[in-house]
């Protein structure tokens, strides 16, 4: 398989010149942990994540270093870390340059990559465009998903996939992180809802692409104020059975 086929898509973005608490609070909202960073003409600059938001001023949780230490690193790497401490912008916090794939990357390399450069998260580019992201999540769905058939995703597959993202996008409740994965016209949609009535409008909008033979729902519920978090029936029926 390769990055277009499981593959985040259309991605959240940021700008360097978004605030630090508008960044975290949309991450919070979208139940994402990281974001990339694009500039205004929409080039890839960045990607801030939750780490970069750990050692913060605000949580006192400032990078402590004994003195010995301090004076090996020099004045210059504690002005780093004050800038990411007491940062107010997202260019001040955020990783630079990061690494990127494409959508034909195939997942073993995904995987290699991830694993070589301690990320959670890889933007999948096209030319010098994002269009997508691939996280630990998408490989995690994807493996849940892929055990249970046998056939590869064929290019009708990768269709039925891109119009059931369409059809779920042109609405207000979409589920947050929506991803999915077709083999053989079989459908397998994860992410993250709010409200239970968003379950059976997903699967209703998924039913409705032509092609799509069956369904299995993964969607997970969230609740909004207190964070509950709920695996979808069929995956608890799974898990319970074993």
């Amino acid at each position: 398989m390769r990055a277009h086929q499981i593959m985040t898509r259309p991605v959240i973005t940021v700008t360097p010149e978004t605030t630090i608490a508008e960044a975290a609070n949309t991450m919070l909202q979208r139940h994402i942990s990281g974001l990339p960073v694009v500039d205004p003409g929409g080039k890839l600059v960045g990607i801030v994540s939750e780490a970069d938001f750990i050692r913060r001023s605000e949580l006192d949780t400032r990078r402590k270093r004994g003195r010995f230490l301090a004076f090996i690193l020099g004045p210059g790497q504690a002005a780093t870390d004050f800038v990411r401490e007491h940062g107010r912008k997202v260019a001040e916090v955020m990783t630079p340059e990061p690494l990127t794939i494409t959508e034909d990357t195939r997942l073993e390399k995904i995987v290699a990559l991830m694993e070589r450069n301690h990320v959670k998260r890889l933007p999948v580019m096209r030319g010098d465009r994002i269009v997508g992201i691939v996280s630990r999540a998408n490989l995690l769905q994807a493996v849940a998903s892929l055990a249970r058939e046998i056939a590869d995703p064929t290019a009708d597959d990768d269709h039925i996939r891109n119009r059931i993202i369409d059809a779920l996008h042109k609405n207000d409740w979409c589920p947050q992180g929506l991803n999915i994965v077709v083999r053989d016209g079989i459908v397998h949609l994860g992410g993250i809802i709010t409200d239970e009535r968003s379950r059976q409008a997903s699967i209703v909008a998924a039913e409705n692409v032509t092609g799509v033979k069956k369904i299995h729902d993964h969607l997970c519920w969230v609740d909004p104020m207190s964070g509950l978090y709920l695996i979808a029936p069929e995956d608890d029926g799974l898990a319970k059975a074993k």
